[in-house]
């Protein structure tokens, strides 16, 4: 591919991103007061259930990303065809399991729910067309994954920031209290109909020799494909059970309103953790390319460096949240979640120890050691719905909260971190050598600016005061960063070298 082919899809990537964080961000709070927070934490409660059909994607997200870009780039036609017409009759099952469930679990809530009359009406009719979305969703992303593996990044992504700014526009135009719910499932649902059908049209542009049809499918192929899908299947299901575990136990223990509080503190971790996982998302294809021992250097010089950059942002932005988290959720939602702040820091912490060691599963995964990571991971999640039941019932929302902390620092940093650097080759020590102990004094720099500027009561209370405390931290940060990494003493030296040369 050309490399400007590449700089186009890495900026139309972060376009999306950016697209989606701006629209989640804004829209939020927005249909939170729109429907109550009643409705709104049954639309959370709901759709944490509908988070566990991705488990119907099996794995294959990956499969057919993987071999329609192998066998596009190898020009085997017949390969590819085969490949996209055995996920196409894996998505089909599922999409009709994922119907037919949707309308069995409606039919049974007048006995399994607290919900009469309209409002019971109401759930049902979403549970259906969430379930109707889901199936859709599993067929459209067979065209998704073609252009994706066909490197039509651009494509891709600019479907998708088109519907966002779609279904912003409508839920804006139509939300409404009444039928609320039934309003966000239809919108969700048209969009969801438009954007795939955008992404076949352009699947079949891209691509005009794709064909699905049943003399394609082959055994051998499926026998294959879901050898490599298996391991990404048990982890998708681990992460699938960690983000919708905690909605679900606080709805069960304390309602569907007690959610709200607890959505929001995670909303916010979710929206801050996905521009750091780009580190991981950029970082994995050139580890992948470091496999031969002439490269194991520079391949620990990238591992080390990027664990630093992780580290060092998740543990500034930590800090941020502890001192003005409580000033971003009452300007963000407004006033009353007070208890969202502690949630926030909770969650927040655990991000310390989950993203340097996400980093570690992309570069374990690039040197084809998935089965221990995802494992890992599930085991993660199993004890994450354990402890989250357990002290969910005697804390409440800051109990479910600690149960996801604390799987996380015992079974990432004590169990899966010694293991990837056993295979990496990298030392513990040389870990914190080389990659923790230079962001610990900008750190100390970030910390003293909080503790400076927090008692200032110009420093909170609206947006423009949050922005501007928030770059004069990034500013400290960075500073900071600079100086250990290039001290003064170095500065002269390089001036005449660059102006000798």
């Amino acid at each position: 591919m050309a490399v400007q082919s590449l700089k186009s899809n890495v900026l139309f990537t972060w376009l999306a991103h950016l697209a989606a964080l701006v629209t989640g961000f804004f829209l939020m709070p927005y249909v939170m007061h729109v429907l109550g927070d009643a409705s709104y934490g049954q639309w959370v409660f709901i759709n944490s259930f509908v988070a566990y059909g991705g488990l119907l994607y099996m794995g294959m997200g990956e499969t057919i990303c993987r071999y329609v870009a192998k066998y596009h780039s190898e020009g085997n036609t017949k390969g590819l065809n085969e490949v996209v017409t055995i996920v196409a009759s894996v998505y089909s099952l599922g999409a009709a399991f994922a119907f037919l469930l949707s309308v069995g679990i409606a039919l049974l809530l007048p006995w399994m729910s607290p919900w009469k009359g309209q409002e019971l009406l109401e759930i049902q009719l979403v549970v259906v067309i969430l379930g109707l979305n889901l199936a859709m969703s599993l067929l459209g992303s067979i065209f998704g994954g073609v252009l994706m593996g066909v490197r039509r990044f651009d494509l891709e992504r600019t479907v998708g920031i088109v519907f966002d700014l779609v279904r912003v526009a409508l839920i804006f135009v139509f939300l409404h209290r009444e039928w609320g719910l039934l309003t966000m499932a239809l919108i969700y649902m048209i969009i969801t109909i438009l954007e795939n059908s955008a992404f076949m049209y352009l699947s079949w542009k891209a691509l005009p020799e794709l064909q699905i049809r049943l003399s394609h499918w082959k055994y051998s192929v499926l026998k294959e494909c879901t050898s490599f899908s298996s391991m990404a299947l048990l982890n998708n299901f681990a992460q699938s059970l960690i983000y919708a575990t905690d909605s679900i136990v606080i709805g069960f223990l304390m309602g569907a309103e007690a959610i709200v509080p607890y959505y929001i503190a995670l909303r916010l971790v979710q929206f801050i953790r996905q521009p750091i996982e780009k580190v991981a998302f950029i970082c994995m294809p050139t580890a992948g390319a470091m496999q031969s021992s002439a490269d194991r250097g520079k391949l620990h010089k990238l591992f080390l460096q990027a664990i630093g950059i992780t580290f060092l942002l998740a543990a500034g932005i930590n800090l941020g949240a502890y001192f003005f988290g409580g000033d971003l959720i009452t300007l963000w939602v407004g006033a009353g979640y007070e208890e969202s702040h502690r949630l926030l820091v909770i969650l927040l912490a655990a991000t310390v120890v989950t993203l340097p060691c996400n980093l570690l599963r992309s570069f374990l995964l690039a040197q084809g050691t998935i089965r221990f990571p995802a494992m890992i991971y599930f085991a993660e999640a199993i004890a994450n719905l354990v402890i989250s039941l357990g002290l969910g019932f005697m804390l409440g929302r800051v109990g479910v909260a600690i149960g996801t902390l604390v799987p996380a620092v015992i079974l990432e940093a004590g169990v899966l971190l010694p293991f990837g650097l056993s295979i990496l080759g990298i030392s513990g020590w040389r870990l914190m050598n080389d990659a923790i102990r230079p962001q610990l004094v900008p750190l100390a720099a970030l910390a003293g600016y909080c503790l400076l500027i927090s008692p200032q009561p110009w420093a909170h209370g609206s947006w423009l005061a949050l922005v501007g405390v928030s770059a004069g931290g990034g500013a400290v940060l960075g500073v900071a960063w600079l100086l250990v990494h290039n001290p003064p003493g170095n500065w002269w030296p390089g001036l005449m070298r660059r102006q000798e040369a």
